[in-house]
Parts: C-alpha cells; structure tokens; sequence
C-alpha cells in the first residue's frame, strides 16, 4: 500500500468515526439534522420528487448488485477470468458486514419515524444509520471504477457524482437524516479503499475457481484470451510423407 492510499484510508477511518462519534453525543451535527428535516425539502420543492425517487433506485442494494453482476459476470466469461466477479463479491461481503453491524448497534429511526425533536432517535430498532443507499451507491459504482482499466478516471468521476446525487436525494426525499448520508460516504468510501487489500485473497480464489480449466470464453481453443484479442487456433499436426515401396 502507498504512501497515498494510506492518507485516504485512514482520513475515511476518521471521519466515519467522527460521523458515528456526533451522533451518539448528540452534538451540533444532530441539530442540523433536524433544521434540515423540518426544512422538509420535498415539499419546498415538489417538482424534483419524481426524478429523485428514480435516481435513488441506483443507490438499491438488489437493482444494482444484479445489474453490476450481470456486467462483470459479462466481462468475466469475455476476458476467462473470474476476478471482476470475485472482486465485486468481496466488495458486497464488506459493505454487508460494517455497515450492517453499524446499522443494527445503532438502532436509528428516519426522520419520518422520529419521536422527540432534537434527539438523536437511537436505539429504537431502527435501521437507518449509515444510509445504506449512499453507501451501497459508493461501493458498487465504485468498484465498477475500479475495475475500468483505462477509464478509471472518468469511471471514478462518474460513480462520485451518482453516490453524491443519491446521498442528497435521500436527505430531500426525507428518508435519511444529513448525518445518515455522511456516514454512508464514509462508510462506502472505507470499504473500497480497503479493496487493494484484499487482492491477495481475490487472486488465491481465482487460482482455485481456475484449476478445473479456464473461465468463460477466454478459456476457449481460439476464443479471445483478453477482450479485442483472440489467442491462435491450435494447429494439427501434418501427416508424415509415405513412400512408395517398389518391387
């Protein structure tokens, strides 16, 4: 890990624990939590309601698993090689498991379910701190980018401006508190930055998917051995001169 990963992973460790640390004191973060929703900026302005309620569907756990699975899935059986999925797999598998441990000790209520104004609403079996839609939108579009190759640059541009719309479309639709989606960014942003990490496990499962035989495509005699490229047909052995014998 590089000097420069370093920085973003531990200044994503420390602004999820400043989130998580402002909520639980109950501190100005909260107040503002509560200026914004009894702002209620959906009937502000009504007119965005209906495109944001599309818009927030791309931060869904299922829609967007199956869609980002159905494309690497793609690309995996294209390239003969089941890396795409498995990284995409582990990225899922983090995010299920810090932001749900999160989500369950926390125990939050929304801000259409909220009882008393100006407190935190915690521990009530609620479900909705960190917003799992802005960190869901951050991890899938996120590893999408990641697994661009060359257009990772505007891939990652791409999948910031999605998880930035989707965290402030939940704040306006009312579903999510502003700390809720501040949590989700950090939250989202920790578990892809703790992908590279997890490259040496990705490769030994590949190597072990891998021993009965090439996957996909790929793995075929003349198929394409990387997308563009396609590896030389096998050649078939000429048949030895004969003679004829004479008497």
């Amino acid at each position: 890990m590089h000097r420069g990963h370093r920085t973003l992973l531990l200044t994503a460790t420390a602004s999820y624990a400043a989130v998580v640390a402002g909520v639980l004191t109950t501190s100005p973060l909260v107040r503002l939590d509560w200026h914004v929703a009894m702002f209620k900026p959906y009937k502000q302005w009504p007119c965005a309601q209906g495109p944001l309620d599309v818009l927030v569907v791309a931060g869904q756990r299922g829609p967007t698993a199956v869609a980002a699975l159905a494309w690497l899935g793609w690309r995996s059986w294209r390239t003969g090689s089941a890396r795409p999925v498995l990284v995409l797999g582990t990225a899922l598998a983090l995010l299920n498991a810090s932001v749900g441990a999160v989500k369950l000790g926390a125990g939050r209520l929304g801000p259409h379910y909220a009882h008393t104004v100006g407190s935190a609403e915690l521990f009530h079996d609620g479900m909705i701190f960190p917003s799992g839609h802005t960190a869901n939108a951050v991890v899938v579009w996120g590893t999408l980018a990641y697994l661009a190759g060359r257009h990772r640059r505007a891939a990652g541009a791409a999948a910031g401006l999605m998880a930035f719309g989707i965290g402030l479309a939940t704040v306006y639709l009312g579903t999510h508190w502003v700390s809720d989606v501040l949590g989700g960014w950090a939250a989202g942003a920790l578990v892809l930055l703790s992908l590279p990490l997890f490259e040496p496990f990705v490769a030994a499962a590949e190597r072990r998917f891998g021993r009965g035989g090439r996957f996909g495509r790929g793995g075929r005699p003349g198929g394409p051995d990387r997308l563009g490229a396609r590896s030389p047909p096998a050649r078939r052995p000429r048949p030895c001169p004969t003679r004829s014998v004479s008497r």
